[in-house]
């Protein structure tokens, strides 16, 4: 439905509604009083849904729209079932002064904010304001000219706050813009061109004059530098800077993505060059008093497709004691601090693995070369060597610059085949580290056991799986789960975290740790609570709960209905894990002392903390050097924290795309799924190839649902019906849009007509 269009019916409903005479109806009874016919209908859901998200129109317990009199509008939901919270990876601006009253002689007192506005897609939003919980609702008529993430002032409405429903307010000065380029579509006419922003809370689009195009044709992604950003009845304006591709060219959806986030795509200059003269190979002076163990059998696990290998694992028995270790590339032996390879990998951060691309934080030279543990090669290696007893408990070790040979590179496939016996063709192949893997699966088994049995949390959510054909077409989605094979890599890589962590803080030199704060009570207290509506004993009322009690609640549900949906609900009710040189401990691990040593080719913390060991291990930790790292370990935890976040984002936002990209190839088809979600606004049905989509509510037409809160079901007010968590159902593709990443379902009806779609059930693969 067009914008005026929409204008027009909006307007003619409010001015029905807003009539003495009217008497609240339903849906139904409008689209009669309107003589809409039932093909018409979905157009007038469309425009009531709208009002009732800006505020304008409220449903009664019954089901029938009345306008909504005296009470700000409740907007803490989109229809989209997305809030108004920021989710691009750009760091936070604290505002100056959140929250100040003015009073001018005669006039009633004036409140007002300042924070971040975040734009919504449908022109109104919402403005953070630093220290609030709540954000504050701006209507589309009082956002002036403000954009996605700018810094503005906001003059509150009066009148107290009900029913739990936000403050509002109206934007009166914008104090500094926070988006200066986007990424977008270019649209050109005949003498100018425009840029529609890939991100829609971004939603107004850029005027470009011709000449700064920069040869830009329709459809061609783009970014775009903003060098006006208009008034209130004035597009902002801008220049092309950069064409991506045209949208339909492989790997441009994707490309587009990872730059609206800011990823740095390409090295500069100078860090290629740089990692062009590291040499390849080792020398004699590189083996300078590290201890040789290139003897050793070193094996690597890993995906089929890793090319940077940065840990090894060695296993021995003597007695009662189990000989582990734990070989770490030594990347910090090429990568110096402060030159230009340190400051690039220092500003990303983090690799980011995208579902057609890796974007790595060091050059490929480095991190599949002279860095990577690959087969046979002499390599470089931090090693943590371990001893432990028959308890799982690390009895004595030794950190040590070492030089290794990886005997075998294995992979994750063919170490859970030999383990399962499923294979008799891998067991043969590797018929000489048949024993290693058992003695490691045993090793594993104790480390898991003590784990578990000190309270650590295991959040063991399948993964999703992507594999896209050469054109960068999504051909299948599949749960890619733990097995045997990565459980034992976690569980080692886990035990030398903790290791190094706590000599390190025990030793009080300066440091970086991997912390997980205790939770949020209120939050926690909430969750808890919901899950006791369930039957679960669960209930730990304003007391600090204890990881050992969520992983006494995790087994309760374990093979219930409800597991998915707790499961993700207490881990969102958790902080998210962060680093700091504080070690303050790991809440989910229920560690005292945690780090992250194990990954220096992929993270930056694990890059620095490892400078620290050499330092140490080398007697070089003097009083300047403590006072350097001092210095310096905050804005790297700051930053590196800050680097995760936007790549997980980047990730989560990838696998939507090709998800939908996935799912709009299979419109009309049928599949069967569970129930993983229950909202005010409709159910959320997970197939078995982890795609999810939304059946709203409003689709329902065999009745009125309302939504039962404490129990997590909608119920049909007439016929009882209800739709809860864990429920089967049967589900049709409604649509897939790949510009919002979002699939809508219905449910799909029983009996004959759906026969012809049988062949959709199960995986989407089937359904062509």
């Amino acid at each position: 439905m067009n914008t005026k269009l929409l204008k027009k019916r909006r307007k003619m409903l409010y001015d029905i509604i807003s009539c003495k005479e009217y008497e609240p109806m339903r849906a139904k009874e409008l689209a009669i009083l309107l003589e809409l016919p039932k093909g018409k209908r979905k157009e007038l859901h469309e425009v009531l849904d709208l009002m009732v998200e800006e505020g304008i129109l409220e449903i009664t317990k019954r089901g029938r729209y009345q306008k909504r009199s005296g009470k700000k509008p409740d907007s803490n939901r989109a229809a989209d079932g997305t809030t108004g919270k920021r989710m691009d990876g750009r760091r936070e601006a604290d505002a100056v002064c959140p929250v100040r009253k003015e009073t001018k002689k005669g006039e009633p007192e004036r409140e007002y904010a300042e924070g971040i506005f975040i734009g919504h897609p449908k022109g109104f939003g919402f403005v953070e304001v630093s220290g609030d919980t709540e954000d504050i609702f701006i209507p589309e008529s009082q956002v002036e000219n403000a954009v996605h993430m700018d810094r503005v002032r906001v003059l509150l409405s009066p009148g107290p706050e009900s029913h739990g429903r936000r403050r509002e307010g109206s934007i009166v000065k914008i104090l500094e813009h926070g988006t200066v380029q986007v990424v977008g579509t270019y649209q050109r006419n005949s003498h100018f061109g425009f840029v529609i922003a890939d991100n829609a809370k971004f939603s107004r689009d850029i005027f470009v004059p011709m000449e700064c195009s920069k040869g830009a044709v329709t459809g061609d992604k783009v970014v775009a530098v903003i060098t006006d950003y208009g008034t209130k009845n004035k597009s902002p304006e801008g220049k092309v800077v950069e064409i991506l591709g045209h949208f339909n060219e492989a790997g441009v959806d994707v490309l587009s993505i990872a730059k609206g986030y800011d990823l740095p795509m390409e090295f500069p200059e100078k860090v290629n060059n740089q990692a062009a003269k590291v040499k390849e190979y080792l020398i004699p002076g590189d083996f300078d008093s590290r201890m040789d163990l290139r003897e050793w059998t070193i094996v690597t696990i890993d995906g089929e497709d890793a090319k940077d290998l940065d840990d090894g694992v060695s296993l021995t028995k003597e007695g009662d004691i189990y000989h582990l270790g734990v070989h770490i590339a030594d990347v910090s032996n090429y990568v110096q601090y402060n030159s230009a390879l340190d400051r690039e990998a220092l500003k990303r951060g983090t690799s980011v693995y995208l579902v057609d691309r890796v974007i790595p934080m060091l050059p490929p030279r480095l991190s599949n070369g002279i860095c990577s543990l690959n087969q046979g090669e002499d390599r470089l290696a931090l090693s943590c060597l371990m001893d432990i007893d028959e308890t799982g408990q690390v009895v004595s070790h030794q950190i040590a610059e070492t030089v290794i040979r990886v005997s075998r590179r294995m992979t994750y496939t063919n170490v859970k085949k030999i383990l399962d016996q499923e294979d008799g063709s891998a067991a043969g192949e590797y018929e000489e580290l048949v024993p290693l893997f058992f003695l490691m699966k045993e090793v594993s088994d104790l480390l898991r056991k003590r784990r578990e049995k000190r309270g650590a949390i295991d959040f063991d959510f399948p993964e999703s799986k992507i594999l896209l054909n050469s054109q960068g077409r999504p051909v299948e989605i599949y749960p890619y789960e733990h097995n045997v094979a990565t459980k034992i890599i976690e569980d080692f890589m886990l035990i030398a975290n903790e290791t190094v962590a706590e000599e390190f803080c025990r030793a009080e030199i300066p440091f970086v740790y991997r912390v997980h704060e205790e939770p949020d009570e209120e939050k926690m207290e909430a969750v808890l609570q919901m899950i006791h509506n369930f039957g679960i004993p669960a209930v730990k009322s304003k007391q600090k709960i204890h990881p050992k009690e969520i992983q006494k609640i995790l087994k309760r549900i374990e093979g219930t209905p409800e597991e998915p949906l707790f499961s993700r609900l207490l881990l969102r009710s958790m902080k998210q894990a962060k680093y700091t040189p504080e070690c303050t401990g790991h809440f989910g691990l229920a560690a005292r002392y945690y780090c992250h040593f194990t990954s220096p080719i992929r993270r930056y913390p694990d890059l620095q903390i490892h400078r620290i060991i050499k330092e140490t291990l080398r007697g070089r930790m003097n009083e300047e050097k403590i006072r350097h790292y001092q210095d310096i370990l905050e804005d790297v935890s700051v930053q590196s924290s800050a680097m995760e976040r936007r790549a997980e984002e980047v990730e989560r936002e990838t696998d939507k795309l090709k998800k939908a990209e996935y799912m709009s190839s299979r419109i009309g088809c049928v599949f069967q799924g569970i129930i993983s979600g229950v909202t005010e606004w409709g159910i959320y049905v997970e197939l078995p190839n982890t795609v999810e989509g939304l059946v709203h509510v409003n689709t329902l037409r065999d009745d009125y649902y309302v939504f039962d809160k404490e129990h997590y079901r909608i119920v049909g007010e007439v016929t009882k019906k209800t739709y809860g968590l864990g429920q089967k159902v049967t589900v049709r593709v409604e649509d897939a849009d790949m510009i919002t990443k979002t699939i809508d379902f219905v449910l799909a009806k029983e009996g004959k007509e759906d026969e012809e779609n049988e062949q959709g059930i199960g995986q989407p693969s089937d359904c062509k």
